[in-house]
């Protein structure tokens, strides 16, 4: 089987290759995979797609077309994937959804205390040999409320390495997690609890049209004073142009983010020297009390590791015509 890799980074390249073994013939492109560049599938049977990739309806068609059968993510989110459409025409679709949740739920405490503790402002300080301690001020994490919305895989992780930091958790989910409530004291609530007790608030939800713009103007005005917002998630779970204001108001103190509203076409290339148009963008990252990285938290060795290994699984999984746990739209397919 031929396997085409869009949005390939170089950083990713060797893992994929030593996961395959030879098995199966891969072609890397960096070119992301849209109306455009779908006709590069042409003569493959199967292709790996990142999450800024589109795979609507349209490109799928395309796809189709082409002869593509196979659609792998190098992801756990999917929502630029049209699963319903994929396989009403007959693509079969699989993500990788477990490939590193501590890689995220670290990256988001590191965000925090970054963040907190005014490292970055510490570290432009000292490299122009000003030691002063002005401006550095943080507050302590023991014995602080936080919210966690969404107990899953890296929310969970989140739960506990707060409850050891000394934090008071509380949490929002449709469903419980009784381990985490009987093991370290999780409390669940309505959203508009948390967001009035919370003094740090880690989004953890994946981008669903129920989540889409879930932190907005309303969500923002009920805040406790001085509270932080950390998202390592999706971007457009929170409103942005709503999040601006809320920072000018110093309803929230602080946003801490790996990821942007509309960071297509921006993230993972290098626009140093063209600039950018996104005035929103713009504006954000200008706040002294706002850290972004470019959507980095994936990207441990470990991760790599993982997420190069389930996709090489999933590829097996269709190429000897078995169960393959991570397909998305075909529930009857277990492994």
């Amino acid at each position: 089987m031929k396997l085409l890799v869009y949005s390939a980074k170089e950083f990713e390249i060797e893992s994929l290759n030593k996961a395959n073994k030879e098995k199966y013939k891969l072609t890397f492109v960096t070119e992301a995979l849209d109306t455009t560049t779908a006709v590069l599938a042409a003569g493959f049977e199967a292709v790996s797609i990142f999450s800024g990739d589109d795979a609507s309806l349209v490109v799928l068609e395309i796809l189709k077309d082409l002869g593509v059968k196979f659609i792998t993510l190098r992801s756990a989110g999917y929502n630029n994937v049209s699963i319903k459409s994929a396989k009403r025409i007959g693509l079969r679709v699989a993500n990788a959804p477990d490939y590193s949740p501590h890689a995220i739920a670290e990256h988001a405490i590191c965000l925090l205390l970054a963040l907190n503790r005014n490292l970055i402002q510490a570290n432009e300080q000292v490299k122009q040999y000003n030691f002063l301690l002005d401006g550095l001020v943080g507050h302590n994490l023991n014995g602080k409320t936080v919210g966690i919305v969404g107990t899953g895989k890296i929310g969970s992780i989140l739960v506990q390495l707060f409850h050891a930091f000394g934090c008071k958790v509380i949490a929002n989910d449709l469903v419980n997690n009784h381990y985490l409530e009987s093991q370290y004291d999780l409390q669940y609530m309505d959203l508009e609890s948390l967001c009035k007790q919370a003094d740090i608030i880690s989004i953890n939800v994946p981008l669903t049209y129920e989540t889409h713009h879930l932190f907005n103007k309303s969500l923002f005005n009920v805040m406790k004073p001085g509270a932080l917002l950390v998202n390592t998630a999706r971007g457009a779970v929170v409103k942005t142009r709503d999040l601006i204001k809320a920072l000018n108001s110093k309803a929230l103190s602080g946003y801490a983010t790996d990821v942007y509203e509309t960071e297509k076409g921006i993230f993972f290339r290098d626009n140093s020297k063209r600039g950018i148009k996104d005035e929103q963008l713009k504006e954000l990252i200008s706040f002294p009390n706002v850290l972004l990285t470019p959507h980095q938290a994936f990207v441990t060795k470990e991760a790599l590791e993982k997420i190069a290994e389930t996709t090489i699984y999933n590829i097996d999984c269709w190429y000897e015509r078995k169960g393959c746990r991570n397909e998305l739209g075909y529930e009857t397919f277990v492994s």
